[in-house]
């Protein structure tokens, strides 16, 4: 985790959400199975300002050489985030919030690749902890890449029993902390908060989702899952 999420909501009503100004300038839009590499809308803080942004989901550190040399940076572990050489300036300076409906998930190992859906339980938008960065081409005349990265932790609960790791999702008290790039120190900030955990629920969503092709607001809804592949053999042969 976290390798695919969704944002029913737009722009606009992000900003509403987050208490803050759009400026995506168009940029961004509802997106049902947001792959990385995508451009996702974030929440940052810089001065007295709380905007939301467009960015390319994918950390490129602003020492690489180039863009696109290995797989997408995604994800930064919540325990490492600041000592890995790749997020920790990231960390100290440029966090960020993504928000989000829900993010997928899929048991590791099984065949069927049934795809769940985490989400909170009054259907409003997650704070997924997050790190950006800018990457300044060669070309000083070029506009720079801003892209991001969620923060993960250990999952716990009835999330465990899907996969190991989770986002970190903040909740609404701890925004503005996260969001200040005057604050260094973030350990406090990096433990998950229990009564977060307790307002989330997962359900199983149609397989559609594995499929990045497949784009629309009926990825959200509740399926039955996919068959055990012992069930389906003994249905067959019954």
């Amino acid at each position: 985790m976290c390798g695919r999420y969704a944002v029913r909501r737009g722009p606009a009503a992000l900003a509403e959400e987050f208490a803050a100004v759009d400026r995506t300038a168009g940029a961004v839009a509802a997106d049902f199975n947001i792959t990385p590499t995508k451009t996702v809308p974030i929440v940052v803080q810089r001065g007295t300002e709380r905007s939301v942004r467009p960015v390319r989901w994918g950390l490129v550190p602003t020492w690489a050489k180039e863009v696109g040399s290995g797989p997408p940076m995604i994800n930064a572990r919540a325990e490492t985030i600041t000592t890995k050489p790749a997020y920790a300036e990231s960390a100290r300076r440029r966090r960020c919030l993504m928000p989000a409906t829900g993010w997928y998930e899929w048991r590791p190992g099984d065949r069927r690749r049934q795809p769940y859906l985490c989400a909170r339980r009054d259907g409003a938008s997650l704070a997924m902890a997050a790190v950006f960065s800018a990457w300044w081409p060669p070309n000083p005349a070029d506009q720079p890449l801003v892209t991001c990265a969620v923060v993960t932790t250990e999952a716990t609960g009835e999330l465990a029993g899907i996969h190991p790791r989770m986002p970190l999702v903040l909740p609404a008290d701890r925004w503005a902390d996260w969001l200040d790039p005057r604050r260094s120190h973030i350990d406090e900030l990096l433990a998950p908060d229990p009564e977060v955990l307790d307002e989330l629920t997962i359900h199983p969503v149609s397989t559609e989702v594995n499929s990045m092709r497949n784009n629309h607001p009926g990825l959200l809804d509740r399926t039955e899952p996919v068959p055990e592949p012992a069930e389906q053999t003994a249905l067959f042969e019954s």
